[in-house]
């Protein structure tokens, strides 16, 4: 069973940009869909991106595009999610997540899940 650890989350400017990580261990990435999620206080989790096995990948159709992009380096095991041009909305506990099956964006098809990392963006 994998396990997923988030980290690289923090306290940043609007404008800012952040690289989250999601180290794994248990298993490996390249065999799972992993995906990102946040989760604002009050609000649903929400998709943010997502990368098959086959490499592909994809964001959320309502952010602004090429500001988030998401990625997996197999050698490290570990899954990335690059956020540029941060913005105060973008405030949420982001969360790794991972399945055996297709890329879907609604999380509660995901199996395997992370601890979460804060993000805070500052005007």
């Amino acid at each position: 069973q994998v396990q997923l650890v988030e980290s690289g989350g923090g306290l940043v400017q609007a404008g800012d940009s952040l690289r989250l990580s999601c180290a794994a261990s248990g298993g490996t990435l390249s065999t799972y869909t992993m995906a990102w999620f946040r989760q604002a206080p009050r609000k649903e989790r929400e998709f943010v991106a997502g990368l098959s096995r086959d490499g592909s990948s994809t964001t959320n159709p309502d952010s602004e595009k090429g500001r988030v992009t998401i990625s997996r380096d197999n050698a490290k095991n570990t899954v990335f999610l690059q956020m540029n041009s941060l913005k105060p909305e973008d405030t949420a506990v982001y969360y790794c997540a991972a399945r055996m099956g297709p890329l879907y964006a609604s999380y509660r098809l995901y199996d395997y899940w992370g601890q979460g990392t804060q993000v805070t963006v500052s005007s």
